[in-house]
Order: C-alpha cells, then sequence, then structure tokens
C-alpha cells in the first residue's frame, strides 16, 4: 500500500509538469511505467493514471488550438488519435504492452487501466460541471477544476486496487 501511495504521489507531482506532445516525455512516461511495474504496482492502476493524462492532454491541446483560432477538417479526431499513438505506442514498442500472459478480461491489464482512466476524467468533468450549476456558476471550493478529477481518480485507483485483489 505505501508504494502505491508514493507512485500515486509521483503521478501527482510529476505528470502537471510533462509536456503533453512531446515524444521524449511519453518515452519517460514509458520508463515510469516500467519503474512502477519494478516496485510491484499494477499496470491496471499505472494505465488508469496514464489514461487520465492522455485525455488530459488531448483536452489541452484542443483548448490550446482554439485559442490560437487553428482549425481543420476533422481536428478533433486526429488529436485524440494522434495523441493515443504517441503515448501508447511507445508503450508497444518497448514491449511494456502487449505481453499476453499480462491480461484482464482478456484486455492488456495497461491498456485496460488507460481505458478506464480516460473515462474517469471524462466523468469528472460532468460533475464539476454540475457542483457549479448548484452554485449559481461559481466554483464550490478553490481549485475545484483540479480537485474533483484528482478525487474521482484517488477513488478510482482504491476501488481498482481492492476490485483487483478480490480477484486475485
Amino acid at each position: 500500500m505505501k508504494k502505491l501511495m508514493f507512485a500515486l504521489f509521483l503521478f501527482l507531482t510529476l505528470a502537471p509538469f510533462a509536456n503533453a506532445f512531446c515524444p521524449v516525455c511519453t518515452i519517460a512516461v514509458a520508463a515510469g511505467v516500467g519503474v512502477f511495474r519494478e516496485w510491484g504496482i499494477d499496470d491496471v492502476l499505472t494505465g488508469l493514471w496514464y489514461g487520465a493524462l492522455i485525455v488530459s492532454s488531448i483536452a489541452w491541446f484542443i483548448s490550446w488550438l482554439d485559442k490560437k483560432n487553428i482549425h481543420f477538417l476533422f481536428r478533433k479526431i486526429l488529436v485524440i488519435v494522434s495523441f493515443c499513438a504517441i503515448f501508447v505506442w511507445p508503450l508497444y514498442w518497448l514491449g511494456i504492452m502487449g505481453v499476453p500472459v499480462n491480461v484482464v478480461f482478456g484486455i492488456d491489464r495497461l491498456l485496460f487501466g488507460i481505458i478506464i482512466g480516460g473515462i474517469v476524467f471524462l466523468l469528472a468533468h460532468p460533475a464539476d460541471a454540475y457542483l457549479r450549476k448548484i452554485n449559481e456558476g461559481k466554483v464550490a471550493f478553490p481549485y475545484q477544476k483540479v480537485v474533483v478529477p484528482l478525487v474521482f481518480m484517488i477513488c478510482a485507483t482504491f476501488i481498482l486496487h481492492y476490485t483487483l485483489i478480490i480477484m486475485g
């Protein structure tokens, strides 16, 4: 459990400094996946946070394109596919992902975590919007836009962690 908490701390402190579209950063995250694997942290949990990082990076980049008034055909789809390729392909290339014995529900453990992490992170947005709506368009507490997704991700981490323990 201490390793899980330390890994969570690393993700929370280091992830915001990553440049979302930097291939070197992606390789560094892939190395981080290897380190977490060495520490015994399940790939599903690592993938959970990695998926949130991918979705956050996609949203950040699309927002940046909007601010720069950069528009082109299939922009969002191209950004999503590009970012998924930039973040996930190195994991396959390095042999971290795609190992036939490292599966849960028939899906690679890391990929499963990435998918769940992306979904959980996306679900935090409507929760934040709902809190603003019931508070007349204002945040209910300081740093709400950051705290809500973090709470969602931390809850998902603990739920998945204990679910994986029960499943064996």
